[in-house]
């Protein structure tokens, strides 16, 4: 989760800059005397928002080893026999999955782990001590294995791309509507009046969080691919199912009874539609009704 935060924050920020900027600088001049413009919105839009998811996945890496203090580990110089053995373990799972050898890092927090990086021969897993104190070696090369896959099925490449998409129509359509408020509604003959820029800034709000599900439901779905790739690459499903049982709490063959007829559950529908990962639950059950790995 914690790169996908990272990755939708840095997005956000950078979104919000790069709009700022290009309307003081007057570029996309998209309101005119005779109307809104909308070919040149949409170029706007489409400017504004995939530069910004761009530069969010490009300066991925870095910002994730600075909010996380990550520690990268020198693969010719691991600290430690522990070290020694992660840095191996991710370099043996990369090479069966076809990708540049990526670099090792560990950070202080709690079980969790990420992978970032604009490029698959260029990338960063970085695992929690929390995690490597919990888990069993087995489990923890699990869990290497789920964010290499990440990695190997080009996850943030899609990712940015998806969110680019989604910025372009979040812009586009806020300020189209913001139009609509202004001269209709408002009767502004201006260019552009307080209406227009008040109510383009709400409803970009507004926009961003219902696009936010589209993103949410994408993440999820790359979750369960993730899981699969771990899987496959080492050759059972089962060191997953329990790194993830070990993560939920629960008993990995125990499954809730009325799980299989929902297909989802855990938390209540809002914080299900805007959750990055399925529940724990479901990314066992998902594991458990592959073919044999």
């Amino acid at each position: 989760m914690k790169r996908i935060v990272l990755f939708l924050m840095t997005n956000f920020a950078v979104l919000l800059v790069l709009s700022a900027t290009m309307n003081v600088l007057g570029v996309g001049r998209y309101l005119t005397s005779q109307g809104l413009d909308l070919t040149q919105l949409l170029i706007f839009a489409a400017l504004v928002g995939f530069t910004g998811s761009i530069i969010s996945l490009l300066i991925s890496k870095p910002m994730a080893k600075a909010s996380t203090g990550a520690r990268v580990i020198d693969p010719q110089a691991p600290a430690n026999a522990r070290e020694a053995w992660l840095v191996d373990t991710v370099h043996q799972l990369a090479d069966r999955a076809g990708i540049g050898r990526p670099e090792v890092a560990i950070y202080e927090g709690a079980p969790n782990a990420f992978a970032t990086g604009a490029f698959k021969n260029d990338a960063l897993v970085a695992v929690s001590t929390g995690l490597l104190q919990s888990m069993t070696e087995e489990e923890v090369a699990a869990v290497l294995g789920h964010e290499v896959a990440h990695i190997a099925n080009g996850d943030m490449v899609t990712l940015t791309l998806i969110q680019g998409v989604v910025n372009t129509f979040v812009i586009f359509l806020s300020r189209v509507v913001g139009y609509v408020v202004d001269r209709v509604i408002l009767k502004n003959e201006r260019e552009g009046g307080i209406g227009f820029y008040v109510t383009a800034f709400i409803f970009e709000i507004i926009f961003g969080v219902l696009a936010s599900i589209l993103v949410a439901w994408f993440s999820r779905q790359r979750e369960y691919r993730a899981d699969a790739g771990s899987a496959v690459l080492l050759g059972s499903r089962e060191p997953m199912i329990n790194a993830l049982a070990r993560l939920g709490g629960v008993e990995a063959g125990e499954l809730p009874k009325n799980f299989e007829s929902s297909g989802i559950s855990g938390g209540k529908a809002i914080s299900a539609l805007f959750a990055s990962h399925p529940p724990i639950e479901s990314r066992i059950y998902a594991l458990q009704a592959l073919q044999r790995v």
